[in-house]
């Protein structure tokens, strides 16, 4: 602050005088009045003095962050005009500060500056790439959206529409260095536990009515696969799809991904996607952890070697005979929890409703059956047969697999409990309405539908229906068991411990589609395609690193909490010459400035302030 009067006037008025930078705009404003030449002369013999005096007081209070200024606000002045269609809110956001700092120590600033080095590009790839992860957390919309609300960003960046789309290019030229650098780089902000590798897939669906058809290049021969593509979707939607596969540690932060065609089979995406992985862990040996669907034998031979291992859930109704029979029968059965002997009628038929029987309730029965394979090698071996000859035959090796059978008499009851309301609804479709114009699919209530067939000869035929016992029957089999396919020689709680955390890959595809707005795709050319998901994964990595910090300090909230909190973190410029925050205190808030250090819980902010704060976090 400084001292301002007119020099030239008889009888000045010395004002306060503070100039302030919002921005790349500088404004100079008289913020306090000390008084006039004649009037000070009533209090002091020296005016000029007494006023450079107050000056240095104001100074000092500045340094305090406490000062005294004079607001004049005129209730009949009018906003601004402008020629925009859509009036906007003055309001800007200082949430993303946190996000920033995340991304800021993924170190990407340098990783653009090595892949751009022989480019000669006129806009800063770094920062249209914070900007759109910041967005696709905070504001997800299509990239012509995220354009055009830059202005709600405090920094309120800089860029032309088409550099982001060009971003988006050298992102996706740069697929795997991209992938690998935010990896390793992960594992200098929070600790990576990678010993256990969970796996999964997931459908994104496109508002498109038509799918992508494949190339065939006329010189090689080379059959280039469309990516949007027609395929079996939970959604049924009459759209094309893409699939994203994740790899996941065990704190439920994202290691890697990959994009396949929606066509394509699942399964075999895996092992292309893991031999990238295990590159990435530099040979560090991990267990593969995925559900039945993406537990095949391949899979699961592939997973026997090179030090790794696997935990994959497998179908019961899937087993041999031979196996079933093991499963079924009441021999061997223990409960998890002490190892002690118990029947499957035992805990089939014990009063859940006693008291005392609340732990059993909870507890499961487990045993181990040993269920090892023979596996194709892809290899000749020369076998000689009795009259001398030789013949070459397939050479056969035995994969080492176990399976854990649980049984849970809690999932038993949930299991009947939704069967029995399908069957009511079934009873329902027999006097209300004509079976045969209900879609049939594996989980709809019409399996439980016998249709029977009656005719005399020469008679018309006539159908009757009714509730088919058997299937219901067939079912209630397999109520309450689960088993677990693995090479693992740890003790059964180990193993089942390891895999009941697969519920957090499917938490990050919820994640992604429900509060990131991943889908559905607004692009249709292939690179920029894969570069959306770049930004969805890196947008994901950051959000799952502030949870993990979150963690790490004692406290955990919602993926909704946060998010809202980030969002409605946002402050309003008052005439050039101070922020004033727009959003209150609460817990999330709290834990995050208690995080993250950023002193983010003031009610008033200099814009000094804030610029000091991004400069310090960009550097």
């Amino acid at each position: 602050m400084k001292l301002y009067y007119d020099k030239r006037a008889k009888d000045p008025i010395y004002y306060v005088q503070q100039g302030f930078r919002n921005g790349k705009k500088t404004t100079t404003k008289n913020v306090a009045k000390i008084g006039k030449h004649s009037d000070l002369l009533m209090i002091t013999e020296d005016p000029l003095s007494y006023a450079r005096e107050q000056i240095q007081k104001y100074n000092e209070e500045l340094k305090n962050n406490k000062v005294s200024m004079e607001v004049i606000i005129d209730f009949d002045e009018k906003i601004k005009s402008s020629h925009d269609l859509v009036s906007s809110s003055n309001q800007v956001n200082i949430g993303y500060f946190i996000l920033q700092k995340l991304y800021h120590d993924l170190n990407l600033g340098s990783f653009f500056k090595k892949v751009t080095a022989d480019l000669k590009i006129t806009f800063d790839p770094d920062q249209i790439n914070r900007f759109m992860t910041y967005a696709r957390v905070l504001e997800p919309d299509s990239k012509l959206g995220t354009y055009d609300h830059l202005h709600r960003y405090y920094e309120q960046p800089t860029f032309d529409y088409v550099h982001m789309l060009r971003t988006m290019d050298i992102l996706e030229q740069h697929y795997d260095e991209y992938l690998s650098h935010l990896f390793k780089q992960s594992t200098s902000i929070v600790p990576r536990d990678t010993s256990v590798c969970y796996f999964d897939c997931s459908n994104y669906y496109f508002e498109s009515e038509s799918d992508d058809e494949d190339y065939v290049d006329e010189v090689t021969g080379e059959i280039l696969k469309g990516l949007r593509k027609y395929g079996p979707s939970k959604e049924h939607r009459p759209n094309p799809i893409v699939e994203m596969g994740l790899f996941m540690d065990s704190r439920g932060l994202p290691i890697s991904m990959c994009i396949h065609s929606g066509s394509d089979n699942e399964q075999t995406c895996a092992i292309p996607l893991e031999k990238k992985l295990a590159q990435m862990l530099e040979g560090k040996k991990f267990i593969y952890c995925a559900d039945a669907g993406l537990g095949s034998l391949n899979i699961r031979k592939f997973n026997s070697m090179g030090g790794r291992s696997f935990i994959v859930t497998q179908s019961i109704k899937k087993l041999s005979d031979t196996l079933k029979k093991a499963v079924f029968n009441d021999y061997g059965y223990k409960l998890l929890s002490n190892d002690r002997p118990v029947t499957m009628k035992d805990m089939k038929t014990f009063d859940k409703n006693d008291p005392s029987n609340l732990e059993l309730y909870h507890d499961r029965a487990y045993k181990i059956v040993q269920a090892d394979k023979a596996i194709d090698l892809g290899l000749y071996d020369e076998k000689v047969l009795k009259n001398g000859k030789t013949k070459k035959v397939k050479s056969k090796a035995i994969l080492k697999q176990k399976l854990i059978l649980t049984f849970s008499r809690k999932m038993m009851e949930y299991q009947r409990y939704i069967r029995n309301r399908q069957i009511e609804r079934a009873k329902k479709i027999l006097t209300s309405s004509d079976p045969e114009s209900i879609k049939k699919s594996p989980h709809d209530v019409r399996r439980f539908i016998k249709r029977t067939s009656l005719t005399t000869s020469g008679d018309k035929v006539t159908d009757s229906y009714s509730i088919d016992q058997s299937v219901i029957e067939e079912e209630e089999k397999y109520d309450g068991y689960y088993a677990i396919a693995t090479n693992l020689e740890d003790d059964a709680k180990t193993i089942l411990e390891i895999s009941s955390k697969r519920y957090k890959i499917e938490d990050c595809f919820r994640v992604m589609k429900t509060n990131f707005s991943a889908r559905p795709v607004h692009h249709r050319n292939r690179e920029r395609i894969i570069a959306h998901f770049m930004i969805c994964y890196t947008a994901l990595l950051i959000y799952r690193l502030l949870e993990a910090k979150l963690d790490d300090y004692g406290t955990h909230f919602t993926t909704e909490n946060i998010i809202e909190t980030l969002k409605n973190m946002e402050v309003v410029n008052v005439q050039d010459i101070y922020y004033q925050s727009t959003y209150n205190g609460s817990q999330v808030c709290t834990a995050l400035n208690a995080v993250f250090e950023l002193g983010l819980d003031k009610k008033y902010y200099q814009p000094k302030e804030l610029n000091k704060k991004i400069k310090k976090i960009l550097t």
